[in-house]
């Protein structure tokens, strides 16, 4: 196991035919977890709008708030890649503004990568960032940030118009310089012929097993989330029903005075 992951790392690991392991955090404490279980990367998502912030979508999410939580993630992980969400707004008005705002993940608070949606008018800025030595990570498929333009959250890629279209923008990502990409909720299929065609690291969420590597955001997985799971998503516990029940008996044992327990004297 090397001391740290790198995005030339998960290369090596694909060539190697090693699967990636990914998860998000958001905070101190479980970017620290996540680094001592052996995840490989770490995804400051800006998926912590709907999971720690109470947003009802990724869009609200502002360049502060990710700086804020990225900083706190990196304080907790030594070993795995740290890498930061893009938000709304952040990357897609110009270059000359996504430069400004990749740059601050990385001076500011310490992430080793960015993290961006899309292809089309974003491999400018692809290509701009990891001219000046920003690895950026693309995602395609089900992109979050564009939930308004595609009627909500779906599979992508199930007719061969879209899949062609999918292929082109992945080739093109790595093209331009993208060290990995995410793709979401597309048919697993369709991952497997992406994953086979691509140098860089694909990482499925909702795609499928063909994939270099997996990444579930860790409120769905651990179960501290209210509003729904996932289908793509496996609970491994369920934080949120462990949690309520503490806090009920810590809250019947203030009421009914057995805590605190009193001294002898």
């Amino acid at each position: 196991m090397v001391s740290k992951v790198t995005a030339p790392h998960l290369r090596k690991m694909k060539a190697e035919g090693e699967k990636i392991v990914m998860l998000t955090a958001y905070d101190y404490p479980t970017g620290k977890i996540a680094d001592q279980a052996g995840v490989d990367v770490i995804l400051v998502g800006d998926s912590l709008g709907e999971v720690v912030l109470g947003f009802e979508s990724t869009l609200p999410v502002t360049m502060d708030m990710m700086i804020h939580h990225t900083s706190a993630v990196v304080r907790g992980a030594s070993r795995a890649l740290v890498v930061a969400d893009m938000p709304f707004l952040s990357y897609q008005v110009s270059v000359e503004d996504a430069v400004r705002n990749a740059g601050r993940f990385l001076q500011e608070a310490g992430a080793q990568a960015v993290k961006l949606e899309g292809a089309g008018p974003v491999i400018p800025v692809v290509e701009r960032l990891t001219q000046i030595g920003i690895p950026v990570m693309g995602h395609l498929g089900m992109t979050p940030q564009s939930e308004h333009q595609f009627g909500g959250r779906r599979i992508h890629g199930k007719e061969k118009a879209e899949a062609i279209h999918i292929q082109e923008d992945a080739r093109a990502l790595q093209d331009a310089g993208a060290f990995a990409v995410v793709l979401e909720l597309i048919p697993h299929e369709l991952a497997r012929q992406i994953t086979e065609d691509l140098s860089i690291p694909t990482i499925g969420i909702g795609a499928g097993p063909y994939c270099d590597g997996q990444v579930l955001v860790t409120h769905d997985m651990i179960g501290l989330y209210d509003r729904f799971v996932p289908k793509h998503a496996k609970q491994y516990v369920k934080l949120w029903e462990l949690i309520q029940d503490a806090f009920r008996s810590y809250a019947d044992e203030v009421r009914s005075g057995v805590f605190p327990k009193r001294s002898g004297s």
